[in-house]
């Protein structure tokens, strides 16, 4: 599986973005996925989780009301939107798909970055 990131940019901060991923493959609609971040200097930190199906999410504390993950499996594809953007949320986005563990997953995308100004 292969997966694409996009979708982020520079924005102000109370600024909205959506990210995409998109998955290559027949096997999407079988895979949990999910976004992490990684901000510069730190350690990449999840963000959000949505189970196969897309009925299942699970939020970090720091997203939840703000942020908020859906998928289209006839699409291949999953979404974060992002509102209500802060400083702090100046970030590598990752996309994951295939969860392996507690937080760990079999397949990665590359980053697409967020960046939001004060």
């Amino acid at each position: 599986v292969q997966l694409q990131a996009s979708g982020g940019g520079l924005v102000q901060a109370g600024g909205s973005l959506k990210l995409s991923c998109e998955a290559s493959g027949h096997t999407f609609s079988t895979y949990d996925m999910a976004w992490f971040r990684q901000a510069p200097g730190k350690d990449r930190e999840f963000v959000v989780s949505i189970s196969s199906s897309g009925v299942t999410t699970g939020y970090a504390d720091s997203v939840k009301g703000r942020f908020t993950i859906s998928r289209d499996n006839a699409k291949n594809t999953m979404y974060l939107q992002v509102n209500s953007l802060k400083p702090e949320d100046t970030a590598d986005y990752y996309c994951a798909a295939q969860r392996i563990g507690i937080l760990k997953y079999k397949f990665w995308g590359q980053g697409t970055l967020v960046t939001v100004s004060s």
